[in-house]
This record gives C-alpha cells, sequence and structure tokens, in this order.
C-alpha cells in the first residue's frame, strides 16, 4: 500500500463520515472537485465503486459499507494511540537534576518537593547536597540553589525562600570557659566550627556586617564540617563556637541549649533562590519542580 492510498482511504472515511462531499471537504481543507477526483482513483484502483452520488447526498455502497466498518475502528484506534503518545510527551517525566547546600535541602526544598512529588510518579529528582559553587552546565545539573547575591547574571534566578541570616552561637558552658565575643574579631581567640567549602577547598570566612561596616573573619578550632547541620550538634556538644543558619538554632536557643552571640553584626541574606541556564527550554518536569519551589509571600 503507497503513502498516498492511506490519505485516499481517510478521505473515504471523512466523506462517509459526513455523507457529503462539501462538508468533508472543508474538514480536510481541500477544494470539492480534489476531494471528488480522488475518491474516483480510489474506486478505480480497487475497482468497485464506494459511494453512491445524488445532487442533494452522499451514501456508501454495500462494498463502500464493508470498507468503512473494516477501516473506522483501526483508525480510531490509530488516533487514540497517538493520543496517548501526546499525552505521555506532555505528561511530567524524566529526571531532574539539583546541586544545593545541606541547609537549602533539608528546610526549604524537601520539604516542598514532598508534598508534591507523590502526584506526579514518573519525574525523578536527584538532589546532590553539598556547599560548593558548582558549574550546573559543565556538570549537567537542571538547577542549583544559591543564595540570590550569588548567582550569575546569565542564569534565569527564582526566588524560592524568604531573607535569612546566619547566627554564631555556643553553648552556655563554652562560653562559661572561653568568655563572650563582643566583635567580631575577638573569635580569632575562640574555638570556633568551620564550614570547609567544597568548590575551592577552603575554610568559610564568616561575614558579619554593622552599620554599613563589614568583615570577614577567618576562625580556627578543632573541628571543621561541610554540613550547617554538623556544625550545631558540634556546637550543643561544647566543641566552639559556630556560625549556622538562624532557623537551626531557634528552638536551641529558646531553650538555651545554645546561646547566640554577635547577633547586632549579624545581617539578613537574600534568600535562596533556584537558578538554571536562561538558553535551556524546561522540560515539564522541570516545570513542576520551579512550580513546586517558588517563594510564594503570605
Amino acid at each position: 500500500m503507497q503513502r498516498e492510498d492511506l490519505r485516499d482511504l481517510l478521505w473515504f472515511l471523512e466523506v462517509a463520515k459526513e455523507q457529503s462531499f462539501t462538508k468533508a471537504a472543508a474538514a480536510l481543507g481541500t477544494s470539492q472537485s480534489t476531494l471528488s477526483y480522488t475518491i474516483k482513483q480510489l474506486e478505480a484502483r480497487l475497482g468497485v465503486r464506494l459511494l453512491t452520488r445524488t445532487t442533494r447526498s452522499v451514501a456508501t455502497t454495500e462494498a463502500g459499507e464493508r470498507l468503512l466498518q473494516s477501516l473506522a475502528p483501526r483508525f480510531q484506534e490509530i488516533e487514540a494511540d497517538l493520543a496517548a503518545l501526546v499525552a505521555f510527551r506532555e505528561k511530567p517525566s524524566g529526571t531532574v537534576r539539583l546541586t544545593l547546600s545541606d541547609h537549602a535541602l533539608q528546610t526549604t526544598v524537601w520539604p516542598k518537593l514532598s508534598r508534591v512529588l507523590v502526584d506526579y510518579p514518573d519525574i525523578r529528582v536527584e538532589l546532590y547536597s553539598d556547599n560548593g559553587m558548582r558549574n550546573i552546565v559543565e556538570e549537567r545539573f537542571d538547577a542549583g540553589v544559591r543564595l540570590g547575591e550569588s548567582v550569575d547574571k546569565d542564569m534565569i534566578a527564582v526566588r524560592i525562600s524568604p531573607d535569612w541570616r546566619l547566627r554564631a552561637v555556643a553553648s552556655p558552658e563554652y562560653l562559661i570557659k572561653y568568655g563572650i565575643p563582643t566583635a567580631p574579631q575577638d573569635l580569632v581567640g575562640h574555638v570556633c566550627i568551620n564550614m570547609r567549602q567544597a568548590t575551592w577547598g577552603g575554610f568559610y570566612a564568616w561575614e558579619f556586617e554593622k552599620d554599613g561596616r563589614e568583615l570577614r573573619v577567618r576562625v580556627d578550632g578543632q573541628l571543621s564540617f561541610n554540613s550547617s547541620i554538623s556544625q550545631v550538634e558540634a556546637a550543643l556538644g561544647g566543641y566552639g563556637i559556630a556560625y549556622v543558619p538562624e532557623d537551626l538554632v531557634e528552638e536551641h536557643v529558646a531553650a538555651r541549649r545554645l546561646e547566640a552571640v554577635l547577633d547586632e553584626w549579624s545581617q539578613p541574606f537574600t534568600g535562596y533562590h533556584l537558578y538554571y541556564p536562561s538558553r535551556r527550554q524546561m522540560s515539564p518536569a522541570m516545570t513542576v519542580i520551579v512550580d513546586a519551589l517558588r517563594h510564594r509571600s503570605q
């Protein structure tokens, strides 16, 4: 069977369904004369007459009715299969890879994603947690999470959290033993719990600001981690002063398991942002992730 035969059969089905060359031609987007000629050619190839034409109506012959009953269900199955393929294409599916910090993962990303992923079983999410500044294009991530001020200008950035700040905290026992720092410079003489930055391999310089004056202090101590949550645990154990996201220590400070120091020097950051390349077209799965994570002010 030639490709033209399939087209001609489809056109025959349309005429038989509409019982009119005029209506069928309009539905097919062709002229009535072209449609009539095509059906005549089909009848000539098959050697039977398929349609009876009068000035007022069109009806199938016995052979035409038999052909109609045979073809119609098959073409309906094909149409259903094609519709299913379109639905599959538009249905959110596939893998989305994100790079982010442990704090962003546990306090922002996972609480939001866990509420929506159950509705999208065909979406797979890979969450790569570290505190590095990954090149998402080179390392083949679909998106990353950073503080808004750290996102490159050529990226699309979507805010996913409110502003937040770091707080310097220590156990009461530590502060009784070593004293309370009253200025960021005092931290140089204290035992501090460090954060190693994965990208550059060095330690994070603690950033402070007060009355427009900015300070960066490089601290030292017995312990270093690449996880804010581990830093909090170490501070609770009395191992030194940690500089960690406020929401990780609010309950501990309220319960006096930890005490905050240098609060007046701690200013808010511009919140977490999901970022991805501006030139990349978003997949349906990525669209679901972005919408789920988007920050919505109360």
